[in-house]
Formats: structure tokens, sequence, C-alpha cells
């Protein structure tokens, strides 16, 4: 683990790391810091006011301070708030709100970037471009072209000097994160250093547009048979790692449906249509838009839906996927054991789980909302409700469950906002006899015959020369078996004590049989008391262990 005293070291820009610190510790967001043995830091935790903060909730001050400290903090935010496994579904619900209002960059700083990333100016490059941004957002900004054949786009280019300021915020969180980690019991069940890596990937992976650019166009592949599906076509020539042009869509967002029904538009059908394609991303493709925020969102013409801002993306693998399908499945049918039984699959499990326990849980959890009609079942709710379970046990899923649970809860949001009839659990209900068709389908079952010999063929590939080694270890004398057992003492301490407790019984007996002198009315004293105390201890040893529940009582 690093050094607390080696921390400054690595701090390039020691008034951000102020700045970082005494936010931190104003919002009442780090008393572990107190415990830091070094001055450094015991100063700026000092700094903490707190008096009127603390009449806010843990989720609002997470909030206004990650706010406060700028881009990458947001972007934690709203890392974050895709993990109600890790921070609790009240938090995520609060760090959803958090929204970058980065001030967008002057026209000549846009100019310059375009210029040093394309190899020419705007002026040359496109028959028309405003200098004034339509969007500013925490990376990038959004300015309206037009390319010389005239053709609408939209220009996205990335703020001046963010990558900088990025590296520099992750280099001071990761050192945050390993010394949360290392004082404070309360921080380390959220994981802190590896949430940490985690974000850091995908914060530098979203610097790069050209990763967008790829999402775009396959986003477009996906969905090349269905004309109602628009995604903007991105332009190779116009684009780099900094600089993303692409077609501007002519729509409405779904952010008012007052707006839509104003237009004419059904807002019923495309709420209906718009997650039906979000559900087929998912359980089609296996790759999905992972921020269904209605400002993301274009009604088209003739019920048509636009997708914007593909930056942000899940990727399910087929194991996944099913684990899923089997963790969705099992809730419909109200079957406990197997959604239990999936949960612990997909999941981190601590290692002294009560599953009796967590089955209760899910159980009650199923006779809660398995009682709901279809057309009034609150899927997001249940989601949130099923994710408090899960933390309550401390079981950690993988990322990319989370963000896919999380994108569901946001989907039904953005529907309902649209048509408040609206019902996800109903529009799931034919994906119910796709996910069987599929899983029963040829194709599929000899894939999973094909990997399945593809294992089994490098196993016996495998045995003949790690037989040979351990052999050969054998043979030289060099062959150790190393045993971890964990909390067999009271098992092993019960079981010497059952065979003393026996063998002392058996012992008295013996005495008692063969009058054994001294004797008290034709009967061994020895012999009697070593039975007695025998019976005594084992009666002890039996209540000790009913205790432990190692054995229920009838």
């Amino acid at each position: 683990m690093m050094k607390i005293e080696s921390l400054p070291n690595l701090v390039r820009d020691s008034k951000r790391f102020h700045h970082i610190v005494s936010t931190l510790a104003r919002y009442g967001l780090a008393p572990w810091l107190s415990h830091v043995k070094a001055s450094w830091v015991q100063k700026y935790f000092q700094a903490a006011d707190g008096q009127q903060i603390s009449e806010l909730t843990k989720g609002e001050r997470l909030r206004l301070a990650m706010t406060e400290l700028g881009t990458t903090f947001i972007k934690l935010g709203q890392i974050l708030s895709t993990r109600p496994d890790l921070v609790g579904p009240e938090i995520t619900t609060e760090l959803a709100k958090l929204q970058s209002n980065t001030p967008a960059d002057s026209p000549e700083m846009v100019r310059h970037m375009i210029q040093m990333e394309l190899g020419a100016s705007p002026d040359e490059l496109f028959m028309e471009f405003d200098d004034v941004a339509a969007a500013s957002a925490s990376i990038g900004q959004v300015h309206f072209a037009k390319l010389k054949d005239g053709t609408p786009v939209v220009v996205k280019v990335q703020h001046s000097g963010i990558e900088g300021k990025i590296r520099s915020d992750l280099e001071i969180m990761k050192g945050l994160a390993e010394i949360a980690s290392h004082y404070s019991e309360n921080a380390r069940q959220f994981r802190p250093v590896d949430t940490m890596e985690e974000f850091s990937r995908t914060l530098l992976a979203e610097l790069d547009f050209t990763r967008e650019k790829r999402n775009l166009e396959k986003f477009i592949h996906n969905f090349s048979k269905e004309e109602d599906v628009f995604i903007p076509k991105p332009y190779e020539h116009f684009s780099t790692g900094r600089v993303l042009t692409m077609e501007r869509l002519d729509g409405i967002s779904l952010e008012s449906a007052e707006k839509l029904m104003e237009f004419g538009y059904d807002v019923e059908k495309i709420a209906i249509r718009g997650a039906n394609i979000f559900l087929e991303m998912i359980f089609r493709d296996g790759f999905y838009h992972a921020d269904p925020h209605p400002g993301n969102i274009f009604a088209m013409k003739e019920s048509g839906i636009g997708l914007l801002d593909c930056g942000m993306v899940g990727r399910i693998d087929d194991r996944l996927q099913e684990q899923f399908e089997d963790l969705l499945l099992s809730a419909v049918e109200q079957d406990p054991v197997t959604l239990c039984d999936s949960i612990c699959d997909m999941g981190s499990v601590p290692r002294e789980m009560d599953t009796d326990s967590l089955r209760a849980d899910l159980t009650e959890f199923l006779a809660e909302f398995g009682t709901q009609n279809l057309s009034e079942f609150d899927l997001g709710g249940a989601l949130n409700r099923m994710m408090e379970i899960i933390r309550k046990f401390q079981i950690i899923l993988p990322a990319r469950v989370s963000l896919l649970i999380k994108v569901l809860v946001m989907l039904e949001g953005t529907a309902r906002a649209l048509s408040p009839s609206f019902s996800l659990a109903e529009i799931l209900r034919p994906f119910q006899a796709k996910i069987v068709k599929r899983r029963l389908a040829p194709q599929r079952i000899f894939k999973k015959i094909r990997h399945n010999l593809a294992d089994w063929n490098r196993l016996l590939e495998m045995a003949p020369r790690e037989m040979s080694d351990i052999l050969s270890q054998v043979k030289r004398g060099k062959f150790d078996v190393n045993l971890e057992h964990r909390k067999l003492d009271p098992v092993i301490n019960r079981m010497v004590m059952g065979i003393l407790i026996s063998a002392l019984f058996v012992g008295s007996t013996f005495l008692l049989s063969y009058r054994v002198k001294p004797v008290l009315w034709d009967v061994s004293i020895f012999g009697a008391m070593g039975s007695m105390l025998a019976i005594f201890m084992g009666g002890n040893l039996v209540r000790a262990i009913r205790k432990s529940g190692n054995i229920s009582s009838s």
C-alpha cells in the first residue's frame, strides 16, 4: 500500500489538493482524515465548518461537494449513481441529479482546437460554423455547422486542457482512495481503490472521441434494418480523438411531453417504441446505450426514435446475459431459491453470508411485488428494493450488472414521464419467450457445445504435463499441500472434547462392570463418579453445539 507520507510528492497541484480535501471535510464526507497521522492532511481537515451543511442528508452533501469540485468528481458521481450495490439507492438517486455546468470555451480556443486536430480552420472545413456553443458538457461542447455540400452536422469539441485537469484529479483521488481504505472501516466497504481504478478506465476512455465514433457505427450497423431508429452518422474525415463531427438529427427531445403532444406526437407510442429499442439493444445485441436520459432521446418524424450522446455504453457477454436473464426470469416466476442462486452466482459474496436470511428477504420481496398487476408493476421500485437487499448482505455486483439495472430503472422513469400508464414489466413480457427461444436455438446450443469441447480439449492437453510435474515433485520430495482452514478451531475442540468424554464414559462403565474398589453398596465409586461426570460434560457439549446452530433442536 502507498505510504501516506509519500502522497504530497504525487500531488502536482497543491492548491487543487487543498481544495479537494477541504471541500470533502467541509461537507462532512472525510472524517477518516482526522485519523491520518500527517499534519499536512490534518490542517485541511480542521478547516471544516459544517453547521449548515450538517442539516443535509449524506446524499445531498455528496452531490453538492462533487458539483463544487467540478468535472472529474461530477463524472465520478455519475458513475456511482449506477452502483446502488455500493452506495445504496438513496445516494444513487441523489447523484443521478448531477449535471455539469461547465462553461463553454471561447470561440478562439474552439477554433484553435479544430485547427490543431483537423489541420484546417473551421472556415476552410465547413460551409457554416456557429462559434456559439449549442451546449456545453463536462468534457466537450457542441457547435452547429454545415459541411461544404450543405449537410447539417454537429461538431463536438473537447474542452481545452480538460485532459490534464482530469489526470491530475485522478491522481489525487487514487491517493485519497488508498487513505480512505486504510483508515476508514465505513469507506472500506465501498471498495474505494477498486472503484477508483474502474472509474479511471471509464473516464479516460471517454476522453477519446474515437470510441464514441465507433459506438455510433456499431449502433448504426445493429439497427440498419429498422427504419424508425435514427443514429447520427459520424464523419471520419472530420473527426479525431478530440473532435467528433456527426449528423444533426432533426427531432424533439423527450424532455417535454407537453411539447410533443403540441406537435401531434403520440407520447404513449413513443414511450413503448423507445423502451423496445433499448430492450433490443440489451437482450438482442448485448450492446446498449447506457444513458437513456430524456435529453438524449429524440422523437423523430413518423414516430421514429433518435439517440444522441453514445459515449457511455454497456456491453454484455453471453454468460452475463444468461445470468441476468436467469435473475429476471426467477423474479417473474417468484422463485426465491433460484433468485438467490442467481444473485450469488453473479456477485462477489462475503465468506460468512447468511444464505438463509438472504432467501427469507427475497421471499418477502417477491411476496411484496409479486401481487402487483403487470400493468401497474413498478419495475424500477422492485429493482431498487432488490439492490437494497443485495447491499444489506454486502454482495458486490459486477459494474456491468449495476449499470444494466440502472439503465432499466432510468428507462422506466423516462418512459413514465411521457406516459404515466407505461409499464416496463409489461413490455418485458414478450422478451421472456424470446429469451427461451434464443436459448433453445440450435446455433446457441452448438456454440455452447463447441466452447465446452474446447475447454475439455485444453484440459486433456494440460493434464498429462501437470500430472507429470506433480509426480516429479513427489519423487523429489518437494510436493507440499497447503491447507487453509476457516474457523475450524471450535469444531476441532468439540471433536476432541467428544472423544475425551466418550473415553471417560467407556472407562467408567468398565469400572462399574468389574466393581473396581473402593465400592459402596456394591457399586464402584470411581466408576459412578466418572460416568456422572461424562454424562454432565456430554450434556454441556450438546447444549453448546445446539446453541451455535450446528444441531437444530426439535
